[in-house]
């Protein structure tokens, strides 16, 4: 046989053994030369639908439908591997794999449900199914099986043995008459409470119509006090008006004197600016006249020797 290459569906595994490969290998793909031998598996679970009879600690029988989910490890290399050398080998449908499943969860099912009274499955079904599954779980671990899913249906009586049913009956003519317990305390509690609460009307009619006249008086009063109160705080308002307008009329007039000699002091003092700076313009006007006179006697005075000089020199 010459060179081969294999790939494994999304599902599948190969198994490769033989020449070069000291126990088994796993694959997705790979080269299958002369001298080894592939195996496909498939992983995908599978689900295994069993009923089983077991027998509670009183040995009183009953049927446990169920509906498990069961395939290989896929997360754990060595499970996975484990799996390929134990399981693999035959179809995961077949009887051979059937039959141990069915074996494991018979067995661990009717150890726990021996140990276990009826009264404590029916009460207790949930934590019964969780237990099962644990303790199957731990006995399939070793052919690296895990459940993904498992589902215990309502639990069944062997035919001449009806205990659920009766059981059934048992708890639904309990609710009942807890119920007609429940509606006559009710009844009762409502006649009770009816009369309660007349009685308890009309004492708090009573109550309120004494209350409503004490705080009547008490409204009346203290009106009349807060009259009062109103009245003394508006007089001595009306008394602090007064003294604070008698007290800004005095302080009016004496800032109208303060104003009247500050004007009187600023009217003298520009009077007498005015005067000085009449002074001394007119000085101004003086030196300038001055000025003038000097120099148009020195023209004159020029003009008169020019004459003369010529008058000379002809």
């Amino acid at each position: 046989m010459g060179f081969s290459y294999k790939v494994a569906n999304a599902s599948e595994y190969l198994a490769i053994t033989g020449l070069g490969i000291q126990d088994v290998k796993l694959a997705k793909k790979g080269w299958i030369m002369p001298g080894q031998s592939c195996t496909v598996f498939d992983v995908s679970p599978v689900n295994y639908t069993f009923e089983f009879q077991a027998m509670s600690a009183e040995k009183l029988p009953f049927l446990l439908p169920s509906v498990f989910t069961i395939g290989p490890r896929v997360d754990d290399r060595d499970s996975l591997m484990k799996y390929a050398k134990l399981i693999s080998p035959h179809d995961k449908l077949s009887n051979h794999v059937k039959e141990l499943v069915q074996g494991v969860i018979e067995g661990e099912t009717r150890v726990l449900a021996a140990s276990m009274t009826m009264e404590e499955i029916f009460r207790g079904t949930k934590s019964f199914k969780e237990e099962v599954f644990e303790k199957v779980q731990l006995e399939l671990n070793q052919f690296a099986l895990l459940i993904y899913n498992a589902n215990v249906k309502q639990l069944v009586d062997v035919r001449g043995h009806e205990y659920f049913s009766y059981l059934g009956q048992k708890t639904q003519q309990e609710a009942a008459n807890q119920a007609k317990v429940d509606v006559a305390e009710a009844r009762m509690k409502g006649e009770v409470g009816a009369n309660q609460r007349e009685g308890m009307t009309l004492q708090n009619a009573s109550k309120i119509d004494a209350e409503t006249r004490v705080y009547s008086k008490q409204r009346e009063g203290e009106g009349r006090k807060e009259e009062v109160r109103v009245r003394t705080e508006v007089k001595i308002f009306e008394n602090n008006r007064e003294a604070e307008v008698a007290e800004a009329d005095a302080e009016l007039t004496k800032r109208n004197a303060e104003w009247a000699r500050g004007a009187r002091v600023a009217e003298v003092e520009a009077e007498k600016a005015v005067a000085i700076r009449e002074a001394e313009l007119q000085v101004e006007v003086e030196r300038r006249n001055a000025i003038r006179e000097t120099e148009k006697l020195k023209a004159e005075k020029l003009c008169q020797a020019i004459v003369d000089y010529d008058t000379k020199v002809r």
